[in-house]
This record gives C-alpha cells, structure tokens and sequence, in this order.
C-alpha cells in the first residue's frame, strides 16, 4: 500500500525546544546584535568579518543542542508516510535525528556559500564539526569570498518554488512551531490541495486565512506532534 504523503512546515518554535534562541527571545547571542547587522545583505557589505564571526558563534553553538523529542518522531514517521519536511530553520536538528527529506527555505547554517553567486550550487561548501570557523577572506570556488549560505532578509528564497510543488502534491499537513498568518507557512499552506486536512500545532490561539479546514493542536511542539501521531491511530 501507497504511503500518504506528509508535508510538514516547521519554524522557530522546533527548534526553540533544543535550546536554539530566535531574534524574539529575550537574553543570548541576539541580544547582542540587530538583526540588520547579521542578517541582511546590507550588514554584510557594512561588517563583513563580524557578521563572519557571528556565524562562527551560531555553528560552535550548535554542536551544544541535540534534536528534541519533536525532532525525533518526525523522522519515526517515515515509517508511516512519505515524510517531507520544509523548514524556516537554518541548523542541521531535523537531519541529525534522522529525517530524510528536508528542505530548508532560508538557508543552512552548517553551509558557506560564494559571496558573488551565493545560491550557485558548485559554489557551496558543507562545513562540519572540525571546521566550524571560517576566516573572512576565505574563498568559495569562484574567487569570491566566502559568505555564510542563509537568506537573509531582503533576499529572495530560492527553494520557495520547489516547497510549493511538495506542498501541492501533499495529502496531510503538519506546522509546527510557525504561525499560519506569517509568510512563507500562509502561503505554502495555499498551495495544498484544498480539501486536505492541516494540522496546526502551536500552544497559542491563532487565527489563520486558510480556506482548508485547520484542526489546531494547542500545544509545543513535541507534545503536539505526539498528539497528532496519536490522532491518526497509526499501527
């Protein structure tokens, strides 16, 4: 038997259960820095060398978070479904606990990129645990120097056109940990097939502009997910 396909959204709120600040948190790395000066092609041009640094700090940090529970049933989910997972999340959680489809709509912090063509794929260079630091300067394959491989604001997604053909063809849909009213979760959800259900798990009321039936699960993200493993009395 055919397995259903699940396209599934996270956002922040995943990955806060590890541990991960957002620029929303109080305290922490981003309380230190504005979020024009890290995350926008313009702070690049500005600083290049401490936005470098900053994404130094963000890697090194990383290798201190583990994948949640939330983390883990997703990938347990394979077993079930033909699990697609699309992600606002630049670090690597989904992966190292195992999921096997995942596509990240802003960038990957694990990754650095060429400054000049940053979204040239024979231009991006997968860092790991014994290269964590680049120095500015570094150069990606076309002379250019290296820059970290994230969409930052004001620059375009590129993968947003690939999540929206994954999404069309989806049979269920789990979001998790962003919000229905917030772009790019509002309008990937508008691209599913109208008449299937979508699944909401946020511990927060939220309203959404969705045509599609949206069964709220109001809780955090592990427990919702467990909640809604739970609901579909899977054997």
């Amino acid at each position: 038997m055919e397995k259903k396909r699940l396209v599934v959204l996270t956002g922040a709120g995943m990955s806060a259960e590890s541990g991960i600040s957002t620029f929303r948190d109080n305290g922490g790395l981003w309380d230190r820095y504005n979020v024009e000066d890290v995350a926008t092609p313009e702070g690049w041009l500005r600083d290049p060398e401490m936005v470098t640094e900053f994404y130094n700090i963000r890697r090194k940090e990383l290798q201190n978070v583990a994948p949640c529970h939330g983390h883990t049933l997703l990938a347990l989910l394979e077993e079930f479904f033909d699990v697609y997972i699309i992600t606002q999340n630049v670090d690597n959680l989904h992966e190292r606990a195992g999921s096997s489809n995942v596509l990240h709509l802003h960038g990957e912090l694990m990754k650095v990129t060429s400054s000049d063509n940053p979204n040239d794929e024979s231009q991006i260079i997968e860092l790991d645990t014994d290269h964590l630091e680049v120095e500015y300067g570094e150069e990606a394959p076309d002379g250019s120097p290296l820059r970290p491989y994230i969409v930052w604001f004001g620059e375009s997604v590129p993968n947003i056109d690939v999540a929206a053909e994954i999404c069309s063809n989806a049979d269920i849909m789990l979001v998790v940990g962003t919000s229905l009213n917030v772009y790019p979760a509002a309008g990937l959800t508008s691209c599913a097939p109208p008449d299937i259900p979508i699944y909401l798990v946020d511990p927060a009321p939220v309203r959404w502009n969705s045509q599609s039936k949206v069964q709220h699960i109001q809780m955090g993200a592990s427990k919702g997910i467990a909640e809604f493993i739970k609901q579909q009395n899977l054997k």
